[in-house]
């Protein structure tokens, strides 16, 4: 029987492949940097489509970067895949006192928070925008600046939403632009409140609205389909007629 293949095998392999690949041999981390992004990606969709077999391929290639920025800096002699082992065990030991020491257990939140300066220290920039606000809101919960329970942000959701009707019914004498940004504005504390409200649940924003888009295609796709069949155009059917094959689309949804 074939011995399992171990993360030193695959350290071996990266360490190989830039000493005898032209390709492997010219990368940076700058170069490397659009491929982390996108193999992130592919393994968050394998993710979501629960498939294991993609799931075990994606976590791979995720690994190969890993590996890769490992060996880059190795070489520059700046840190090797090892240090990177003993950083993640020793702030895994950290972030557990009530498991690998004498400390009480502790949010993580709260850990972290002891040792910022300002609550976006940390925060990359490039995190898309529902995430950014899910771990704002986390971090202000590290301070103890969050609500009890989910009525709260309930009630802050139903607030910022009579603030965006209210601005909607606003005089036509309003410039138009001044309009437009401060109607944003209240759009965007309406979405952030949301964000909040979904956390306080115990669901990511980013996760919810995914299954909705998901969601919304589905039926979509549905709503063309028994158009087509029926030889309605969807173009012109007007929105009475799609708002009936969406209810349709939705009952036989729920059949199966």
């Amino acid at each position: 029987m074939q011995a399992k293949a171990t993360l030193e095998d695959t350290l071996a392999l990266m360490r190989d492949l830039r000493a005898r690949c032209e390709w492997d041999a010219a990368q940076t981390h700058d170069s490397l940097r659009p491929y982390l992004i996108e193999e992130a990606h592919e393994l968050d969709e394998a993710l979501r489509e629960r498939n294991d077999s993609r799931i075990r391929d994606e976590l791979g290639d995720v690994l190969l970067q890993v590996l890769f920025h490992s060996v880059v800096a190795e070489e520059r002699g700046a840190f090797d895949m090892h240090d990177v082992s003993a950083g993640l065990i020793a702030k895994m030991r950290h972030r557990h006192p009530h498991l690998y020491g004498d400390g009480e257990r502790q949010e993580w939140e709260r850990l972290k928070a002891e040792k910022r300066r300002r609550i976006e220290d940390g925060l990359a920039s490039g995190l898309p925008s529902l995430h950014r606000a899910h771990r704002l809101q986390d971090r202000a919960s590290g301070i103890g600046f969050d609500w009890e329970d989910t009525a709260g942000p309930a009630a802050k959701v139903e607030e910022e939403l009579r603030e965006v009707r209210a601005h909607l019914r606003m005089e036509p004498s309003v410039p138009a632009a001044s309009t437009n940004a401060e109607l944003e504005l209240e759009l965007g504390d309406l979405l952030f409140a949301v964000v909040n409200l979904c956390r306080k649940a115990g669901v990511h924003a980013s996760l919810a609205l995914d299954r909705a888009n998901a969601k919304f295609a589905r039926r979509v796709a549905a709503i063309e389909a028994l158009a087509e069949q029926r030889g309605i155009d969807v173009r012109t059917a007007g929105l009475a007629v799609l708002d009936a094959l969406w209810n349709e689309a939705k009952a036989a949804e729920r059949l199966r």
